[in-house]
């Protein structure tokens, strides 16, 4: 992105151009983490919530994965921002555009109720997005891998696009700014805290418990076990 904010066609800035490649070679995280079968907070608030629905796993059960899960993002976070610490990479353009990226979300939290709330609606559809490609993926509908593929990347090319809000992401990206120059870390928390809220809501409720609930044809077939 910062590549592209640098450059020009005639007068015209590509930045925008830029955020379009950025958030579509974001999409492909998701995709990484699937295949690779790792764990991802954000999508593991469906499954629980799935799971909590049928009586599957308890409350606890649940707290527990989504804590550890959520503890594990960070630990690979701040192992990433520590190898950035220690190279240019985060440096100069990049590192200005990274700041810029803290200062816009620290905001939501600075500027008071109006902003907190802006920051829950960003994150509750951040995650909304998220789940509604990983229902399809684990649902059985989508067969072939090219599909699969294609709907989480422009899931995930949609929030990003657009900036919705990503708990873990913002975690991650608080933490390498704060180890290259610190940071308010109280806003920092508070805006990690609503966007984790935000994205139980978007993923655990409205795709999670819904659509369990939805689909879930226990009363019928116990009223007509001829079907």
């Amino acid at each position: 992105m910062t590549t592209f904010a640098g450059l020009k066609l005639g007068e015209t800035s590509l930045a925008g151009v830029g955020k379009f490649v950025g958030a579509l070679c974001f999409g492909w995280a998701l995709v990484f983490i699937y295949y690779t079968k790792s764990e991802l907070l954000t999508s593991n608030m469906m499954i629980v919530s799935i799971g909590a629905y049928h009586r599957g796993t308890s409350l606890a059960q649940a707290g527990r994965l989504l804590g550890l899960c959520y503890l594990g993002n960070f630990i690979g976070g701040l192992l990433m921002a520590l190898m950035l610490r220690g190279s240019s990479l985060v440096d100069g353009a990049v590192l200005a555009q990274v700041d810029a990226a803290v200062e816009h979300k620290l905001a939501y939290i600075t500027s008071g109720p109006g902003g907190w709330l802006d920051l829950l609606v960003r994150a509750v559809l951040c995650n909304f997005m998220i789940n509604l490609a990983m229902l399809l993926v684990y649902n059985g509908q989508i067969k072939d891998d090219l599909t699969k593929s294609l709907v989480m990347i422009m899931s995930v090319f949609i929030f990003a696009f657009l900036g919705f809000e990503h708990s873990v992401a913002n975690t991650v990206l608080f933490t390498v700014v704060g180890l290259e120059h610190g940071l308010d870390l109280l806003a920092a928390a508070g805006n990690v805290v609503i966007a984790l809220i935000g994205n139980y809501l978007g993923g655990g409720l409205l795709i999670g418990f819904y659509y369990a609930y939805v689909n879930d044809d226990r009363a019928f077939r116990a009223a007509h076990p001829e079907v």
